[in-house]
């Protein structure tokens, strides 16, 4: 049995790519990260209680974006837009963990 996405879920996932995600949205394009913005997307699709915790526009994006919605789509196409959303996403979770906010 698949658990519910946690907290230490998404920090394990930015984790993997030991680098500070605040500033992402300057990198340039990058495999890495689109794979990364997939995997969240993916986290973030799934029902939990930490999930409902988050900013409603992450799980909306996320779930638009699996679906193939194609406003969603072509606005995420572009790297700066999914790099944003890197950098936003891994501000906001890491604040959470330094604020021992994790809801199980």
């Amino acid at each position: 049995m698949v658990r519910p996405p946690e907290l230490d879920d998404y920090m394990d996932l930015f984790n993997r790519y030991g680098k500070d995600f605040g500033s992402a949205y300057l990198e340039p394009e990058d495999e890495r990260f689109r794979f990364l913005f997939d995997q969240l997307c993916r986290l973030l699709a799934q029902p939990s209680p930490f999930n409902l915790s988050l900013p409603e526009p992450f799980r909306t994006t996320a779930h638009r974006y699996l679906a193939g919605d194609e406003i969603t789509v072509a606005h995420m196409r572009v790297a700066e837009n999914r790099h944003f959303m890197l950098s936003d996403l891994f501000d906001y979770v890491h604040l959470r963990q330094r604020l021992g906010g994790g809801i199980r």
